[in-house]
């Protein structure tokens, strides 16, 4: 009898698809990823991760995206469904987690739905309800610049019940350090309480591992971030890798930078390599952007970098000529048909700054599912796919995360040398 997936993973963007499959991956378990709700996934999975891209578009759209890949999973026989957001729980008042988390509990028939932001690892703590980004209120952090889900606010507890009609609780780090028995005694106080949807802390990676724990003695909704989202799985399913993934694919790697701010322009400008900067007001047509951008590709004789990353200045000339969000879309429409105009002149390796811009590039170029690598020299965020006909390899990194070297490393990397 075919083995079916202990838990399916609903991801809120292809990076984070793809950096929790690798980890799952690292830790002896199975885990396609899935760009496209109708590719196959294989037999003998232990889990299976599904990329959708739900975080900035509106709650509606959202929800329809959420709930085909919800099907979708229980469909191939996924006994649990969890929805994975980024750690720093990128939202708005009108965001889109609080939404998914009813979404799951209707379907689940079950509440309170339990919710875990952070990531202790890269300097995302909560603690008290309160969000940290690297050691700073995120309130005060550079997730406050962000242009299309600034934080504002860093109580999550405050900050999720906008999103949501259905009260939110929180079970925090002094329950926690005590902990399964006690964190099941507050959750169940919460839940006689009539409480929608429960808030744990990740003050510590304890604080995960607790939440785990309890998360896997209860068959009810999860909405997290990596940490939990990884640990719950590594319990819940049986080890055992499926079949190695194919070889990546040789040649020059195509450095695709969507992310703005100071973290990608500082990785770009460590490039030893030629960069184009597109400005997204220069041409009236899109199209026209993609034409010139793929004529300069051409003259390049190996690893290249295509951007529309720029300064504060910059994004706010964009923003206001095109809308916080159509400046947006309009850099991911952008950047993927140059993706796929470069695959299809027979370019086989991409690295891509930005979640959005990563599911703008995976979907141009075709790619259905992939192979997530365990954790290596780049870090997480590698996979190999089949896209027309042939292997692509794969580098997709959130924008605001790595040192400055993040983007040089993954072009060392990709062309199979070391720095």
């Amino acid at each position: 009898m075919a083995r079916t997936p202990a838990i399916g993973i609903i991801a809120d963007d292809f990076t984070g698809a793809v950096m929790v499959a690798g980890m799952l991956e690292g830790g002896g378990v199975s885990c396609p990823v899935l760009f496209r709700p109708e590719a196959g996934a294989g037999d003998g999975a232990g889990a299976l991760i599904a990329a959708a891209r739900s975080r900035t578009v509106p709650p509606a759209v959202a929800l329809d995206e959420i709930a085909l890949w919800h099907d979708r999973l229980v469909a191939a026989g996924c006994a649990r469904i969890a929805y994975k957001a980024c750690a720093s729980f990128d939202s708005t008042a009108q965001g889109n987690i609080g939404p998914a988390a009813d979404l799951l509990a209707e379907r689940a028939g079950r509440r309170p739905v339990l919710m875990s932001a952070g990531f202790p690892r890269f300097g995302a703590t909560v603690h008290q309800g309160y969000l940290f980004y690297r050691q700073r209120l995120v309130s005060d952090s550079i997730k406050r610049l962000d242009p299309l889900t600034p934080m504002e606010d860093p109580d999550l507890v405050r900050h999720l019940g906008r999103q949501t009609p259905h009260r939110v609780g929180l079970v925090g780090h002094l329950v926690l350090r005590r902990g399964v028995v006690a964190a099941e005694e507050a959750l169940s106080a919460l839940a006689a309480e009539g409480v929608g949807h429960v808030l744990l802390d990740a003050s510590d990676d304890g604080d995960v591992a607790v939440s785990a724990d309890l998360a896997a003695g209860r068959d009810l909704p999860v909405v997290a971030s990596d940490p939990l989202i990884v640990e719950l799985a590594l319990r819940l399913c049986p080890k055992g890798t499926a079949e190695a993934p194919a070889a990546p694919p040789h040649g020059p790697v195509a450095v695709l930078a969507g992310s703005t701010g100071p973290v990608v322009m500082a990785q770009l400008a460590a490039l030893a390599h030629p960069v184009l900067t597109l400005d997204l007001l220069a041409e009236g047509d899109p199209a026209a952007l993609v034409a010139r951008a793929l004529d300069w590709a051409a003259g390049q004789g190996g690893s290249f970098a295509i951007s529309t990353a720029t300064d504060a200045a910059g994004l706010a000339l964009s923003q206001g000529a095109l809308g916080a969000a159509g400046a947006a879309r309009r850099a991911e429409e952008v950047l993927g048909q140059v993706a796929r105009g470069l695959h299809g002149r027979g370019l086989r390796r991409f690295a891509v700054a930005g979640g959005e811009t990563s599911g703008a590039v995976v979907a141009a170029i075709g790619l259905g599912s992939a192979r997530a690598l365990p954790e290596g020299p780049l870090g997480l965020g590698e996979c190999l796919g089949q896209a027309g006909g042939g292997p692509v390899w794969l580098f997709l990194k959130p924008g605001k995360l790595g040192g400055e070297d993040a983007l040089l490393r993954a072009i060392c990397h990709g062309e199979g040398r070391a720095r």
